[in-house]
């Protein structure tokens, strides 16, 4: 089923959807289970028993059956997230920081990907930092100046502050269970 959506942010190649397709088409939900937590496998289990039922009548009643099974699965999946489910996404979409974390699973290296975020996290501190340093040199000029200096920093120091609890907390993901 080419045409059916995945959510956006899981890649094609290794996606819960991708993994629910062949998981229908094996008639086996085994592979599937890594995608939930826990406690949520007996409803990805009586989802998935549902849908093999009625995918054997006929093709309508197939994508109708595989959709009502993503849909669950991905929308489970989130919810183990902590995350909002907002739907499936048209096949192709997914946002580039993902597809690129996907691209270094599957090239088994992460070098390239982290040399494009370092880069990309430099130049965004020299931006803020050179926009901060220039409106500093005139903060004494007038109150004006003053506010756009303090507005500067504030957003120069945010910046920084915000990459360093992402480094040293974690990326915000949400587990109900751990």
């Amino acid at each position: 089923m080419t045409g059916v959506p995945r959510r956006s942010g899981i890649s094609r190649s290794k996606s819960a959807v991708a993994d629910a397709r062949l998981a229908l088409e094996k008639a086996d939900v085994t592979g599937l289970l890594k995608w939930v937590r826990k406690q949520h496998e007996q409803e990805i289990r009586d989802a998935f028993a549902r849908s093999l039922a009625v995918r054997v009548k006929g093709k309508e009643a197939r994508e109708l059956a595989d959709r009502f099974f993503f849909e669950t699965l991905v929308r489970v999946h989130r919810a183990g997230e902590g995350a909002q489910y907002t739907g499936l996404k048209p096949s192709g979409t997914v946002e580039a920081a993902i597809a690129a974390a996907d691209k270094a699973l599957q090239a088994a290296s992460v070098d390239e990907l982290a040399e494009k975020i370092a880069n990309a996290v430099r130049n965004e501190i020299k931006k803020r930092f050179i926009e901060a340093i220039e409106k500093k040199k005139h903060a004494e000029d007038s109150v004006e100046a003053g506010r756009e200096f303090v507005e500067a920093y504030v957003q120069y120091v945010h910046f920084i502050e915000g990459i360093q609890n992402m480094v040293t907390k974690g990326a915000e993901h949400h587990h109900g269970e751990k």
